[in-house]
């Protein structure tokens, strides 16, 4: 906020300066038009020169307050080479007579940053950092070196805690708001890149809440945030700092190429700070963070599909799918319904209803109100413990059905079924997908399944046919379709 003040007392001595050097009344002659123009001018710049200075005096600020916390997370490891792991084979190393093979240690760098909670100092890093170390070693930005250990992480953050000692003389760094970050606020990136040691870069917020792969294929990471300050390998774990000192994120993925290998350059995703800060707190006590899970496959309602769920506009998540033996589904939860509040706090989009559970405990009851079919239903819920989450694989021919909406649909046949891994033999399996259609543009790929036409059920090609045969090729359309073994509804516009 003082920045803000400095930056609008320059802008106000400047509009002084030129009202000051402005002429008066009958002295606008045009003999005086080049020295109005050039006072002008001068002005200008002067104004420019205000704000570019306040701009890197804020930036240098940030950079002052938050560096001094980062630290540089050396790690080592033993692997087995390649060629180690062929010669591990039983019948090679009888046959050769081969003797005990050793492992090598190999060493890895990362970023983290200290931090302070409940009277005790950690280190904060990615886990994927740490994983596997034999040996942990902290270097601040002085040059002091702290071993350090692991005492917990969590796969879904990508987040390690280490405990160092000896650490008073390294000040924590301050932790911001990430729930008030906006699209274009600045954040610097500080870390190791390369082994560079305390390499700051700077950028803006591009986006928030991006769903973003995980590179081992196991489902997603959540509500990141993305940022183009460039990031390197060596700044996992590092801090991501907006313009006030304060760490809102923890930088964590690089986006290097697309599936067809185009190069991607200035787009990187970093873990919002208010999420580790809850973990944090579980792991700092028992080593693990524990997560409420009400299980249910959820989706936000696009626009045109509430009147279809009796719901507002904004009003309440959509459950696609519920996970048999699952919390929700022994109260009565089904798919279609939409959830509208938690113990009363409305929720309005997935992430508002994934943060309202997931930090609850294990064994908590809460009041799920929901819209079912037009009418509002009140269940209560005991919440399981959430797994870890897996990869899906979806799959892409025979009797076949109408053609509709740019898809081809067949019955499911044991070959197709092996091709595109389905384990259901109800619903039309889509086989081919128009180039442009709308089902192409709405994400419909060959192998997914569909099980419903305006919640409609289709269990055949007979169902199929008999339903899309009164349905204009231009009229809205909502699909129920089953891919990687989970339920979405799709709208068609």
């Amino acid at each position: 906020m003082n920045k803000v003040k400095w930056v609008a007392l320059g802008l106000l001595l400047a509009g002084l300066g030129v009202a000051l050097a402005w002429p008066r009344g009958g002295d606008l002659g045009l003999a005086s038009a080049g020295s109005v123009g050039t006072t002008a001018y001068a002005q200008t710049q002067s104004v420019q020169d205000v704000i570019v200075a306040s701009g890197q005096a804020a930036v240098k600020a940030a950079i002052a307050a938050a560096a001094p916390g980062v630290v540089k997370v050396e790690v080592v490891r033993r692997t087995a080479s390649i060629w180690d792991q062929f010669l591990q084979d039983p019948f090679l190393r009888r046959f050769f007579d081969l003797g005990p093979l050793g492992e090598r240690e190999v060493t890895s760098l990362g970023s983290g940053f200290l931090v302070e909670y409940g009277g005790k100092r950690y280190v904060l890093t990615n886990a994927h950092v740490v994983e596997g170390a034999t040996s942990i070693r902290v270097t601040a930005r002085s040059g002091k070196e702290l071993p350090a250990k692991v005492v917990g992480t969590d796969a879904l953050l990508d987040l390690a805690v280490v405990a160092v000692e000896d650490s008073l003389d390294i000040p924590p760094v301050m932790l911001g708001d990430s729930d008030r970050l906006e699209i274009g606020d600045w954040v610097i990136a500080i870390g190791n890149p390369l082994g560079l040691s305390h390499t700051v870069t700077l950028g803006i917020v591009s986006a928030l809440g991006r769903d973003v792969p995980r590179p081992d294929g196991t489902g997603y990471f959540r509500r990141m945030i993305q940022t183009d300050a460039a990031i390197n390998p060596g700044n996992s774990g590092g801090p991501l700092v907006n313009a006030y000192g304060q760490v809102v994120g923890m930088n964590t993925i690089i986006a290097r190429s697309t599936a067809s290998g185009v190069a991607v350059e200035g787009i990187n995703f970093a873990v919002p700070i208010n999420e580790i800060v809850r973990a944090l707190a579980q792991i700092a006590v028992h080593g693990r963070v524990t997560r409420a899970w009400l299980g249910v496959y959820i989706q936000d309602l696009l626009p045109g599909m509430e009147g279809r769920f009796g719901v507002r506009a904004g009003q309440g998540v959509l459950v696609s799918d519920v996970v048999p033996g699952g919390p929700a589904a022994g109260a009565g939860i089904k798919a279609g319904d939409v959830i509208t509040a938690i113990d009363g706090k409305p929720v309005r989009d997935t992430n508002e209803l994934q943060l309202e559970i997931m930090y609850r405990a294990v064994g908590e009851r809460v009041t799920v109100a929901l819209v079912r079919d037009g009418k509002p239903l009140s269940l209560e819920v005991t919440l399981g413990e959430r797994p870890e989450e897996v990869s899906g694989a979806p799959a892409s021919e025979p009797q076949t059905g109408q053609e509709k909406f740019g898809l081809t649909v067949s019955s499911i046949t044991p070959e197709l079924a092996r091709r595109y891994s389905l384990t259901t033999t109800s619903g039309v399996v889509v086989t081919r997908v128009a180039t442009g259609s709308r089902a192409h543009w709405a994400g419909i790929q060959a192998g997914d399944v569909i099980v419903g036409v305006n919640r409609q059920p289709v269990e055949s090609i007979a169902d199929w046919d008999r339903i899309v045969a009164g349905i204009g090729d231009r009229d809205e359309v909502l699909l129920t379709v089953v891919s990687g073994g989970r339920t979405r509804f799709v709208f068609l516009r």
